[in-house]
């Protein structure tokens, strides 16, 4: 979509689109010659013939003033939103395309609801494209959506800033991006409505999670998943008792682990969430291997799903196999396994990248029991180097145990 860049031209399309001949706009007050003159850009209207042509054509002379009409604004968001929208796996050059239809017009957006959200999605298109300058459209689309007291869309581009360090593993600077935008949008912004307040909840639970203030993170979360309850507002909630089932399971407290796998389970069935029950029988299957020490039983289950279902959630329960085979004695299969085990790129928290990091600490002690050393001091080595950038966990402390106990036996055994 180009967009129309004169009066003449605008002038012309509209009269098109209203079904006027030359003579019908032209009517008594301006020849069909100087008309056709205006629109073909070889002749400039006078203010009194532009305010004639606007009330011929029933808009106001802004609009044929305008560099972008309304209407055109409208057209081209649409079309944006539409791009935006798509799956990426089936059109891989969204974003390209996006920027190549809104650049033209980038700098003409200044007020109003279209510019704002042509200028939010042209900043995301921009970053994904992996181009410099997406800053300088975000803000400029946060201070309009700020000016029409567009509180959703503003917070929801300030944890979008926030989320660009996160993606990037820059977890303090993403809390601190976050915590900054929600300060300022609650305090410019006489009404936050509950789903942005559950979003800046959400979030922020996450990054604390992330550097590792797991108090903060905890307080956050049950006040948001309190003030759901209490307001009968279920958005985010599947996240929420994701998120704190997940906790649950880094610190294998068994209580709090059924607690929020049985919420995930009441919840999956009711609103028929696949991730929900999945995350269920995953929760399910750590505690059968950790606290109860039925690997067969684990086992099992992890191989009918894996069997079933083939979600971004499989890594995890491929995990889960490995570490149960290696429980068993079972170190070749262990090796077998979790070598297939891949991380997405779409993969940020820390809490992730650890839980699969120690896939390599795994296939590192199973290496150790068959006698292979080097390849052994080859995993545990990379597995260190993987969580070296993370926050501690329990995760952390077995990759580095692993890896000093294959180190220091391997000294032991050349002394």
């Amino acid at each position: 979509m180009s967009p129309i860049t004169t009066v003449g031209e605008r002038i012309r399309k509209i009269r098109k689109e209203k079904k006027l001949t030359l003579e019908a706009l032209a009517g008594e007050k301006i020849t069909k010659g100087m008309l056709s003159l205006i629109e073909n850009n070889k002749a400039n209207p006078s203010m009194e013939s532009l305010t004639y042509i606007a009330e011929q054509l029933g808009v106001a002379v802004a609009e044929l003033l305008e560099e972008v009409s309304s209407q055109e604004l409208q057209g081209l968001l649409e079309e944006a939103e539409r791009l935006f929208n798509e799956d990426f796996e089936e059109y891989p050059n969204k974003y390209k395309d996006i920027v190549s239809i809104i650049r033209p017009i980038s700098d003409k957006l200044v007020q109003g609801y279209e510019s704002a959200r042509l200028l939010d999605i042209y900043c995301r298109c921009i970053y994904q494209e992996e181009k410099t300058g997406w800053e300088e459209y975000a803000e400029r689309a946060a201070q309009i959506y700020d000016e029409m007291n567009l509180t959703t869309r503003r917070g929801n581009l300030g944890r979008f800033r926030a989320i660009v360090k996160f993606m990037e593993h820059d977890y303090e600077k993403a809390l601190q991006i976050l915590i900054r935008e929600r300060e300022y949008v609650e305090s410019h912004h006489a009404y936050i409505d509950p789903i942005t307040r559950l979003d800046f909840d959400y979030h922020e639970a996450i990054l604390h999670f992330a550097v590792g203030d797991t108090e903060s993170a905890i307080r956050v979360m049950e006040s948001a998943i309190d003030f759901s309850k209490k307001h009968r507002i279920f958005y985010l909630i599947d996240d929420l008792y994701r998120l704190a089932a997940g906790y649950a399971m880094l610190s294998n407290d068994k209580e709090k682990m059924i607690e929020y796998s049985n919420k995930l389970k009441l919840y999956g069935e009711f609103a028929d969430d696949e991730n929900s029950i999945l995350f269920y029988h995953l929760i399910r299957t750590q505690i059968l291997i950790v606290l109860e020490k039925r690997y067969l039983d684990a086992i099992q289950i992890i191989d009918e799903i894996l069997q079933a279902h083939s979600s971004f959630i499989w890594p995890y329960f491929a995990l889960q196999k490995g570490a149960a085979l290696y429980l068993l004695g079972r170190y070749e299969e262990t090796i077998q396994v979790l070598g297939k085990v891949e991380i997405s790129s779409y993969v940020h928290h820390p809490f992730d990248l650890s839980m699969l990091y120690a896939k390599d600490a795994y296939i590192a002690l199973s290496y150790w029991k068959l006698g292979e050393e080097e390849a052994a001091l080859q995993h545990a080595k990379q597995a260190v180097d993987n969580i070296s950038p993370l926050p501690h966990s329990v995760n952390t402390d077995f990759v580095l145990e692993t890896y000093n106990e294959v180190k220091n036996k391997m000294t032991k055994n050349r002394s």
